[in-house]
């Protein structure tokens, strides 16, 4: 792919980058597995709840998880919930026609599975609180999600190849942490295809840098300074981000070295020459973030150790 000296529109990209859509697109069919939500789910631990079966009340001991698990797996959930609003955020950016527009539709019938499957689950457990979380549903979807990135290529497949790959270790490290066999094996499920969702963008913005490398370099460094993760308007969410970065399932260190690092050497920004001035600039600026990044990480490790000795003394 000739790179090109000027900074490409948002037109022009979706066209040179659809022969790369159409091979991800093809990639991901081939290497992709069915599966079924409800192969999943342990429909015989279902009891009634109450309301019209006249069933039991949930109370937080029915629960097989502990709290920050269960904060954990909110939030999972209602990040999966809001996917009306990243489909159309998806759709606004590369349209409906041709391998974008197929796989875009793809991706959303993929992405609602893992709805279906965990709300199933947790209901059928007891896990969570139904009617918390269904009030939680109904005020998260109510606000929509709204990104700066809508209409930018390099900024939206920038953004979701580093959030696909986090949502994958977020549902990884909750499936651990929850202690709950099923809950572990249904999240592993769905981390599968949310890895398979980050190659496709991966691979994507890397044909990208090939082809208007300032451009991408400009875009990659303003998603990952601003990044957040979609389901960041869910009430509460920074107190429960707290609490899941404390309990390790995702905090600084991860999203620096599991997230962040790994896409960036994917896509050879430390070590590429075809920048021109601009790209530079954004290199640097991008260096400079990580290294600040890595930092602060370090900072809220011995903060988290600090505590940890102080609960473990008491």
């Amino acid at each position: 792919m000739t790179a090109v000296a000027d900074s490409p529109t948002n037109a022009e990209l979706v066209a040179v980058l659809e022969p790369v859509a159409t091979a991800e697109l093809e990639r991901h069919l081939s290497t992709a597995k069915e599966w079924f939500p409800h192969q999943y789910v342990p429909w015989g631990q279902g009891t009634n709840f109450e309301g019209e079966y006249e069933g039991e009340a949930w109370d937080p001991e029915q629960s097989p998880v502990d709290g920050v698990a269960r904060t954990a797996l909110v939030v999972n959930l209602l990040t999966e919930d809001n996917l009306p609003s990243y489909h159309r955020s998806l759709s606004d950016t590369v349209g409906r026609d041709s391998a974008w527009g197929e796989w875009v539709h793809r991706w959303t019938a993929e992405e609602g599975r893992h709805g279906i499957a965990i709300r199933d689950y947790l209901t059928v457990t007891r896990a969570v609180d139904p009617i918390a979380l269904e009030r939680e549903r109904m005020d998260h979807m109510s606000r929509g999600y709204d990104s700066a990135a809508v209409g930018s290529v390099l900024a939206t497949m920038s953004y979701v190849s580093f959030q696909e790959l986090a949502t994958r270790i977020a549902h990884r490290n909750t499936g651990r942490h929850s202690e709950d066999p099923g809950c572990d094996r249904l999240l592993a499920r769905i981390a599968a295809d949310e890895n398979l969702h980050m190659l496709f963008y991966r691979n994507v913005v890397a044909a990208a840098f090939d082809y208007a490398p300032d451009a991408a370099m400009a875009a990659v460094v303003e998603v990952a300074e601003d990044f957040a993760m979609p389901g960041n308007e869910v009430e509460g969410f920074a107190r429960r981000s707290v609490a899941i970065a404390m309990a390790g399932i995702y905090d600084l260190r991860i999203h620096h070295d599991e997230v962040l690092a790994p896409v960036l050497r994917a896509w050879n920004v430390w070590d590429r020459t075809d920048f021109g001035a601009e790209g530079e600039k954004a290199r640097e600026r991008l260096a400079g973030f990580m290294t600040g990044l890595d930092t602060a990480a370090s900072r809220f490790e011995e903060r988290r150790a600090a505590r940890q000795e102080r609960t473990e003394a008491r």
